[in-house]
Formats: C-alpha cells, sequence, structure tokens
C-alpha cells in the first residue's frame, strides 16, 4: 500500500472525486487532511483551470490536501490520470497530519511522508499566478474546472 496526498480536483467534493472511489481504478482509503511541511505554489493553470502544484519547494503557501492510502493498481492508475511523466511527476512531500479519520493510522500534528503529483514541467510565466492555500474548483477565484470530457 501506497500513501498519496492530493491537493486538487481528486479531493472529496471537487469534480475528480468519483475517479478515487471508483473501485475498478483500485482502492483508495481516505487517511485524513494534512497540509505541507513546505511551501510550495498551488496555482490554477490553462483554459481548463487545472490544479497544478509547482515543484518549488520553499515558494507559495503551505498546500492543505487529502491523504489517501491505495493500493498498487489505484497508484498506477492515478500515474496514468495525472500524465506522469510528462504532465506531472509523482515525488515525495513531507506533510503535517491536520485531521485524522481514523486514530491507528495517523496522529495530528506528526510528520509523515506520501507521494504528490506535482510538476517541473510547466509554462515559463506559471510561477508567475496567483498562489492558494487549498483549492477549490468553486472557490472565490471564479476558474471553474473543465472536466476531460468537456474539453475541446
Amino acid at each position: 500500500m501506497h500513501r498519496v496526498f492530493v491537493y486538487g480536483s481528486l479531493k472529496r467534493g471537487q469534480p475528480n472525486y468519483p475517479y478515487m472511489t471508483d473501485s475498478s481504478n483500485g482502492k483508495a482509503e481516505f487517511l485524513g487532511t494534512a497540509v505541507t511541511v513546505q511551501k510550495y505554489p498551488l496555482v490554477i493553470a490553462t483554459k481548463y483551470n487545472i490544479p497544478f502544484l509547482l515543484n518549488l519547494p520553499g515558494q507559495g503557501k503551505r498546500v492543505n490536501g487529502e491523504i489517501y492510502q491505495v493500493d498498487e493498481k489505484m497508484l498506477q492508475y492515478l500515474d496514468w490520470f495525472e500524465k506522469v511523466p510528462t504532465m506531472y511527476q509523482r515525488t515525495v512531500v513531507e506533510l503535517e497530519i491536520k485531521m485524522a479519520d481514523k486514530e491507528e493510522k495517523l496522529s495530528p500534528g506528526s510528520i509523515m511522508e506520501a507521494f504528490v503529483y506535482s510538476t517541473t514541467t510547466y509554462q515559463p510565466d506559471w510561477p508567475s499566478l496567483p498562489t492558494y492555500d487549498n483549492y477549490d474548483s468553486n472557490g472565490d477565484h471564479g476558474l471553474k474546472f473543465t472536466l476531460r470530457e468537456d474539453r475541446r
């Protein structure tokens, strides 16, 4: 089993969350919420308003998200879904646990590592875009995420 930190459209209540719960993709168990120990730029980019975590540690903000325990099948699915290695790269991030769904698996305030889908393959202007500490497709930014099936 692997731990994965999601910060964007795969979080609960976000447009791509159904992919996390589709058992044909593999198994994903919600463990809790966390925030990155280091700051990272979380930006919304492209005409489809996709959230990207730029792999620029020390810049941006501490980013909030969710931790899942996933099986190998789901990890491979997420690699495909996130277009690894061209669009995103799967790296390791250090997290501070905020809320644990099951206390025996995570302890609030503790530090742990998990995989994250961040990117080094971004456009030159992306580091100058506004940064966020918590992504919501329906946020005040007005940049609603476009689902893949709606993209042209």
